[in-house]
């Protein structure tokens, strides 16, 4: 393994402790400039999110109707009523946004599976790094600051869903993440900086709490105006 990330990974409690644990769920509370250019109402409701951690599926409780829920796994995304019947859903969901571009408006299902895999890869960030086909290389930090940001490199597998095949997190000297680069593929493939704070932690794991996402300029510098996506998390319970 390399030894950053072996690092990071102790930092965060450690990855025999997270392997005690299958599912995570929190209640989040998102916002941002993205979901209007995607003709998409955006309110501060929170909601309740859940993840499995042995595998890539994830779920938003409410989604567009007190009633309704999301299940999502990379080869299919459904919104359910709470009774189980099926609201909509789509196979190989990820060919519905073929030729997209940053302001190609979005359906309930384009969200129901943005949603799902892009929450799945927060919440698992940095143990699914350690995944056996996951490969890690490190690059140049970035300093930020007073600090110094150590960079690893990831190229995720064609079986995990998520934001681009390679994507750049940064770490602060106490082995936490500061900072997500990533391209979102859904979306024209712009490029992004997410930043990482507030952590806390939970069941002898931390985790961040706090996440701005924003466009990302060609000198790496976040674009800070518009803020793209905000997600604040609370509540988070492991079993």
């Amino acid at each position: 393994m390399n030894s950053l990330l072996s690092q990071v990974l102790d930092s965060y409690g450690g990855l025999e402790h997270w392997r005690c644990f299958t599912r995570l769920s929190a209640t989040i509370v998102t916002g941002g400039k993205f979901w209007a250019m995607k003709g998409l109402i955006q309110d501060d409701h929170p909601r309740r999110m859940r993840v499995a951690l042995d595998r890539e599926w994830g779920s938003v409780d409410p989604f567009g109707d007190p009633n309704w829920l999301t299940d999502f796994t990379p080869e299919r995304v459904v919104v359910v009523a709470r009774d189980g019947s099926v609201i909509a859903e789509r196979a190989h969901p990820r060919t519905a946004f073929d030729g997209h571009i940053m302001t190609t408006p979005w359906e309930p299902l384009h969200r129901a599976y943005f949603n799902g895999y892009a929450l799945w890869t927060y919440m698992t960030t940095p143990f699914v790094l350690a995944d056996s086909d996951v490969r890690v290389v490190e690059i140049a930090p970035l300093r930020e600051g007073d600090e110094t940001w150590h960079g690893l490199r990831a190229s995720f597998p064609d079986r995990i869903a998520t934001h681009s095949r390679e994507q750049d997190f940064y770490f602060g000297p106490d082995g936490l993440m500061r900072r997500h680069d990533y391209h979102v593929d859904v979306a024209g493939g712009f490029a992004a900086a997410q930043l990482v704070s507030e952590f806390v932690e939970v069941q002898g794991l931390r985790f961040a709490t706090r996440r701005r996402a924003y466009q990302r300029e060609d000198d790496l510098r976040p674009k800070i105006d518009p803020l793209m996506v905000s997600i604040d998390i609370t509540d988070i319970e492991l079993q």
